[in-house]
């Protein structure tokens, strides 16, 4: 295990002082926040699998809250992490993709020369983990980070508010890999070093921020968990179903309930929020009936699973339809912590604590995603949503949109940009005021190195 020490910002230093004038604030609730690698919307069975059993995540559902509407904040990892670390639009803080070597700006598969978009998160920005900090809570993020280079430094971690750093090369595995050299498995081994940090803990509140690798391929899966799901899919007749991918989430499912068992154990589970989500949507085989996929703006590309349980849940077992995002976790951690939010920093989610108590749900007029950049197929794009209709502008030639109503269509198959003009120059006109407010970079120049013959980069997407 990694600990790293470095002085509080002035800022949090401000936020610990407002914290503690005044009345004595209500006991503050542990929260665990676990994001999956690359997990669809429809991944888990609590969402509609049928096929993956995940009776832990299910067991969360019904006691407490499924968001049917959740959404990552970008269509890949990087660009979600910071948002919600930020709680900021991805123009905000300039991290709009992974930056990955294969697709550099420019590259000839490039109608458009892509925006440039930052690797690491900046150290102005006042993170969530920094934020909660300054309400007393001890802070542990463990997995995969990907907002910036190194095991130590100020962009690290350990740099942005967490006070215990566990890399997975910290625990002996190797980049990417699900196995290290003495048979032990990842998230098995994440799970273990939660489990120390909430036990040696638990006498004052703890943020956990657990960011597996699992569900990314290539899959490296149990060979018992393995040998069960290929044996399922023998015996059924959708050739969607693959037995690697289905045991690689069921491990994952197994650590969620030494989590949840866990703080069982130590009297905790009552005072404990555990949020469960996606940094984006997963692979085309997994996401329909949605269009589209990781990358694209698309609902499969975006939309994942969200989970809450915890005390401020009234309604065990119920479903919010509200369309939430990544950037809301930021506000809905403070304010569930009772925790005040950074002095002249934007948050741009809303919290949705309300929501889970019963209480009224929050406004929200729209959500946006900012993509400008290329990975695999997906081109340079934005998007707004606002109330059932979805607005997508594609860059490459001329800028063109599609609209979609999600309630009748959530497919997105029905194109009504041409049936509905007004509603789409209405959402076009809201799309680009909110890229001029947040200065989002739009590509706009013709790449002089594209070749429509070009190949793309193949092996490992980002």
């Amino acid at each position: 295990m990694s600990r790293v020490a470095f002085p509080l910002p002035a800022v949090v230093l401000l936020l610990a002082c407002a914290a503690t004038a005044g009345a004595a604030p209500k006991p503050a609730p542990n929260l665990v926040v676990i994001l999956m690698d690359d997990m669809g919307w429809r991944d888990i069975g609590c969402m509609g699998n049928t096929f993956v059993e995940t009776p832990h995540i299910d067991r969360m559902a019904t006691t407490g809250v499924v968001f049917t509407q959740a959404y990552a904040s970008a269509p890949n990892c990087a660009p979600t992490r910071a948002c919600l670390m930020s709680g900021q639009w991805t123009p905000r803080h300039g991290i709009y993709t992974v930056v990955d070597p294969r697709q550099p700006p420019g590259s000839p598969w490039h109608k458009l020369v892509a925006a440039k978009s930052e690797s690491e998160l900046a150290t102005e920005v006042v993170t969530l983990p920094e934020a909660l900090a300054a309400r007393g809570y001890a802070t542990a993020f463990l997995g995969m980070w990907n907002l910036g280079r190194g095991r130590s430094g100020p962009r690290t971690p350990g740099g942005q508010g967490f006070d215990t750093v566990v890399f997975p090369e910290n625990l002996g595995f190797g980049k990417d890999a699900y196995f290290d050299d003495q048979g032990r498995y990842l998230s098995d081994r994440l799970t273990d070093e939660v489990l120390d940090f909430i036990a040696e803990h638990r006498s004052r509140p703890f943020f956990v921020y657990l960011a597996d690798h699992a569900v990314h391929a290539p899959f490296n899966p149990k060979p018992d968990l393995l040998a069960k799901y290929t044996t399922k899919a023998a015996a059924g007749s959708d050739r969607r179903d693959d037995p690697a991918y289905a045991a690689t989430i069921e491990a994952v499912d197994q650590n969620v309930g030494r989590i949840v068992a866990g703080l069982e154990k130590l009297g905790l589970a009552d005072d404990t929020h555990v949020i469960f989500t996606s940094d984006n949507g997963g692979t085309n085989r997994y996401t329909p009936p949605l269009e589209g996929s990781k990358g694209q703006l698309y609902e499969g590309g975006i939309r994942v699973p969200l989970v809450v349980t915890g005390p401020a849940v009234a309604k065990p077992g119920s479903k919010s339809d509200l369309p939430v995002a990544s950037i809301d976790l930021y506000p809905t951690l403070l304010d569930l912590a009772g925790a005040s939010p950074p002095p002249g920093q934007p948050l741009d989610g809303i919290s949705w604590a309300a929501a889970l108590s019963g209480g009224k749900s929050p406004a929200r007029t729209r959500l946006f995603w900012h993509f400008p950049c290329y990975v695999g197929k997906a081109t340079p794009a934005s998007a707004v949503r606002e109330g059932d209709f979805k607005l997508i502008e594609f860059f490459e030639d001329g800028g063109h949109v599609e609209l979609y109503n999600l309630r009748d269509d959530p497919g997105e198959q029905r194109d009504l940009a041409r049936t509905m003009p007004e509603k789409a120059r209405s959402l076009s006109a809201a799309l680009h005021a909110w890229q001029r407010e947040t200065k989002a970079a739009i590509p706009t120049q013709a790449n002089p190195a594209y070749d429509p013959r070009a190949d793309r980069p193949r092996g490992r997407r980002p």
